[in-house]
């Protein structure tokens, strides 16, 4: 009887001829798939990375500060998350809910995060003082050659859409699928939250392979994040790389 109790606690152990749960390793089998998915995506956007025409490029819109915090809270949504299926391994179903909401109101705000950053690349404004017009980019300089005698400042709107140039395409490409994969795994998430409010008998400690395998996808996805942060933010705004 406690050997039955232990294997449905930790979900690792029943009837297969691999003696593993078939749930976890489809799980694990969509992720493999998912990895060259991302895969395939990041070497499309360093194939064509500086190769762009026209700008905007990189070093002009992006803002890596406001990108830092956004990856911060993400991360931080990994580790609520991992407190979030202790507690509900422990039978702390209270302290579980709560560390859970924490999750999806982090992962939330990551999504809001890139909305915001989706929203202002759209609208993308250069101002150039032509009193000071030393180290500018090449989208500025361009902009700067309206600085005509009587001219003291020059502002123009230069958007960044998937349709501007290959960095554009390749970088919401990019970002916007997985942007979509953490809004899905928010929708997991709240849906997990919502049965053990509503209907507690389906969110148990038994029953936590349910929230394992949306623990894995919500780690999966912050790990991506991780390396297109580096890639696509970090390597974007430093020459040489």
């Amino acid at each position: 009887m406690a050997h039955d109790v232990a294997s449905a606690t930790h979900g690792e152990h029943e009837p297969t001829t691999t003696g593993l749960n078939h749930r976890k390793m489809l799980m694990w089998a969509f992720l493999g798939s998912d990895c060259m998915f991302f895969g395939s995506l990041i070497a499309t956007y360093l194939v064509y990375k500086n190769r762009s025409i026209t700008g905007p490029m990189p070093i002009d819109v992006f803002d890596i500060p406001v990108t830092t915090v956004s990856t911060f809270v993400l991360l931080m949504s990994s580790m609520s998350m991992v407190i979030a299926y202790s507690m509900l391994t422990q039978n702390k179903m209270k302290a579980f809910r709560i560390w859970l909401g924490t999750t999806v109101i982090l992962g939330s705000t990551f999504v809001g995060f890139q909305v915001f950053e989706f929203r202002t690349f759209a609208n993308h404004e250069v101002k150039i003082d032509c009193a000071h017009m030393e180290d500018l980019t090449v989208l500025e300089q361009k902009v700067a050659e309206k600085c005509t005698p009587g001219v003291h400042h020059v502002e123009e709107v230069v958007p960044l859409t998937p349709r501007v140039n290959l960095f554009g395409t390749t970088f919401f490409t990019l970002t916007g699928f997985h942007g979509a994969h953490v809004t899905l795994g928010v929708i997991w998430l709240t849906s997990i939250l919502l049965l053990s409010i509503f209907r507690p008998k389906m969110v148990t400690p038994e029953r936590n392979l349910d929230l394992d395998l949306a623990a894995l996808y919500w780690h999966f996805v912050d790990i991506v994040w991780i390396v297109i942060f580096t890639v696509v933010y970090l390597f974007g705004v430093f020459e040489g790389y």
